[in-house]
């Protein structure tokens, strides 16, 4: 539940006369003309320059929040993991509690609309009668306890964490939940786009708990009892920038203390009843919010603890039961996430089958997606930036001697993660049934609950990835002190083995260099090359440091999204600063890289604007106002035209590579490293 990994995943014409662009025989299948839009001026709107023509070409699918070549190759890759799964289904000779049965089962049953239409809300009922027989709080424990096994978001959350500051263990920790909105803003902030979804939000709580058998002229009333305890639980919920200080979500406690941080809950029967091992401390990791939360078990009517459960119950498994509740379930999605219609079915069960099982998917993926000669191109790209980086840390004129030397012996123990695991995940304990969707999901999220708290108490794993090796996306874990690329986002348009180089430094490059810069972003930094958390900069470097990091902030912070609300400077600081550093390290890797000498222009494009192309490229997506707003108000990430934009400004050399020849390069807003 804790790692704090840091995931990657989005006007004057004249200017563009003087390129001085070397006539050469033209490349597009390197170029890719019908992505530019060459009537923008690059240096005012690099994003749209690289990617407008590829924009306008691309709109949104009605059934998708956002669009552009990472969910391309997203379902480039699901196209594989279909085929997979529907050979696995449709194959009874495999040995029963074989991965492959299991996965052909899975499917199976999802796919299988007729049988989950009329199974309807069936597979809730046991749980929905243990909801109706709470009759004390002192009952409470024990049910939040199995609900939250089942993977149903009650109340808190409770998990495992490699311990900050000793990374070889595994702790148990206790964790802010219970929303059914994606963040604590939708229930608090003044704004009439916000308030609009509360009232939606009510309506669908209401109209879900008729579902489950409430008479409707209780409904509104009971859902909107509802709504006032989820919003208490985000009152006392740490807001989201705030929990990027891993200070602020390290509290070790006394299991026997816990009674004192949330009164009248009995913590050693809840943590026995969920499966915790037995631990001396726990980390409480918003204190604040439980303090709350011993308050409500006691001013909470029963009556509403039951709704609200039923409501948490509903909640998670509508989209695996019946199309009642799926189409219900979706109005709710499309006011979150802006999309126009359902996912088809396949698709949408193919995302929870990969849940449960990814790993025994991915197998089959790289040994099909991802060839040795690939993954030993990728290592070339990595090992040049992690040698920029070296030599920025060892040249840095403001950083001290000891400083200097607590970084260079992170970077020297930043563990290497290309495309799978050495180790493949063990489903023998899984258990996938041939009939119930709904029944095999709550199955797989018990597995993997029970998986995740058996690791409390013991060493950490350290072959153990977090993303399977299909996925788009990569990955910094700072308590391993690891950087993670799956195999599914080394492929093209962000890695090409058979194209020019600068467009693989520019893309997969700068990606590389953005999880390697997470190691010393305002979060990584704070842990040192073993993973634990540790002061080791000198005063005078890091308030150096933090001027670098407050500049970031406030330059985000200027930027706005669509409807006028402004990016949370504070909470996208740590990725704009990895994006940055990702971008300078992997273009002086380019520079010093073996070909670079002999590297040719192609379609008009010299080496250096084919490496700003190839960053450009990478993010290249369109997103729905709805989505864009979820992503501003909780995800780290900046909006993919600030990534390209707000990171450029703050590279010197790109000026000089779009410029009219002689323009040299442009100082800096901001400088981090």
């Amino acid at each position: 539940m804790a790692r704090l990994t840091r995931t990657l995943i989005v006007a004057c014409c004249a200017l563009l006369a003087p390129l001085a662009r070397a006539e050469v025989p033209t490349a597009p299948d390197f170029i890719h003309p019908s992505w530019l839009d060459t009537s923008v001026d690059p240096l005012k709107d690099f994003y749209n320059y690289a990617n407008g023509g590829f924009l306008k070409a691309n709109e949104i699918p009605p059934a998708y929040p956002m669009w552009g070549h990472t969910m391309i190759l997203n379902e480039d890759n699901n196209a594989f993991v279909r085929k997979v799964l529907e050979a696995a289904a449709a194959d009874h000779t495999a040995p029963a509690g074989s991965e492959l049965r299991k996965l052909g089962d899975f499917y199976a049953s999802g796919v299988d609309e007729a049988a989950v239409n009329k199974a309807g809300i069936t597979p809730l009922r046991v749980e929905l009668q243990h909801i109706a027989a709470l009759r004390s709080t002192k009952q409470l424990p024990a049910l939040l306890a199995h609900l939250q096994s089942i993977g149903v978001n009650a109340a808190f959350g409770v998990g495992q964490m490699q311990d900050f500051t000793d990374s070889t263990q595994v702790i148990a920790a206790i964790d802010q939940a219970g929303l059914g909105l994606p963040d604590r803003d939708y229930y608090l902030k003044d704004d009439a786009r916000f308030a609009a979804i509360r009232e939606f939000y009510q309506g669908h709580v209401a109209r879900m708990l008729e579902k489950l058998g409430v008479p409707a002229s209780q409904s509104k009333a009971r859902a909107a009892a509802v709504f006032e305890l989820e919003k208490k639980l985000a009152q006392a919920s740490m807001p989201v920038e705030q929990r990027r200080d891993p200070h602020a979500i390290y509290h070790m406690t006394d299991v026997a203390a816990l009674g004192n941080v949330a009164p009248g809950f009995d913590w050693p029967a809840y943590l026995q009843a969920v499966g915790v091992p037995p631990v001396q401390r726990v980390n409480v990791q918003v204190p604040g919010f439980f303090a709350e939360l011993s308050r409500l078990y006691v001013q909470v009517p029963l009556a509403t603890w039951r709704d609200y459960l039923d409501w948490q119950l509903v909640h998670g498994f509508a989209a695996y039961l019946s199309q009642d509740l799926v189409d219900e379930n979706f109005h709710y999605a499309q006011q979150i996430l802006g999309t126009k219609e359902l996912r088809p079915r396949w698709r949408r069960v193919l995302g929870t089958v990969q849940g449960a099982m990814g790993f025994a998917v991915g197998r089959e993926y790289v040994k099909q997606r991802f060839t040795p000669e690939a993954k030993a191109q990728v290592l070339e790209i990595l090992h040049g930036v992690r040698a920029a980086l070296k030599d920025d840390l060892e040249t840095l004129a403001w950083m001290t001697p000891a400083t200097r030397a607590k970084a260079l012996e992170k970077l020297s123990l930043i563990e290497e993660r290309i495309g799978y695991p050495d180790k493949w995940r063990d489903y023998s304990g899984l258990q996938v049934l041939h009939g119930s969707y709904a029944l095999n999901v709550m199955h797989a999220n018990a597995f993997e609950n029970a998986r995740q708290l058996a690791k409390i108490g013991k060493p950490v794993d350290r072959f153990e990835w977090d993303m399977y090796p299909q996925e788009v996306n990569a990955y910094y874990d700072p308590s391993m002190n690891s950087i993670n690329f799956p195999a599914g986002i080394l492929q093209p348009p962000f890695f090409d083995a058979t194209r020019p180089a600068a467009f693989n430094y520019g893309a997969i490059g700068a990606v590389i260099g953005h999880e390697i810069t997470h190691g010393f972003d305002d979060e990584g930094s704070q842990f040192d090359g073993h993973g634990n958390l540790a002061d080791w900069w000198a005063p005078e470097d890091k308030e150096h440091f933090k001027a670098g990091v407050k500049c970031i902030a406030d330059l985000y912070s200027s930027f706005t999204i669509d409807d006028g609300l402004h990016l949370k400077g504070e909470l996208v600081s740590g990725e704009s600063i990895a994006d940055l550093g990702g971008v300078l390290l992997a273009h002086r890797a380019f520079q010093a890289s073996p070909g670079y000498a002999k590297a040719q222009s192609y379609g008009g494009y010299t080496p250096e604007q084919q490496f700003f192309l190839g960053f450009g490229w990478f993010w290249a997506d369109s997103m729905r106002p709805e989505f864009q707003r979820m992503l501003a108000t909780s995800d780290p990430h900046p909006p993919s035209n600030y990534r390209t934009i707000g990171t450029l400004q703050n590279v010197p050399d790109f000026a000089k590579a779009f410029g009219p020849p002689g323009t040299p390069p442009v100082p800096p807003r901001c400088v981090v490293w």
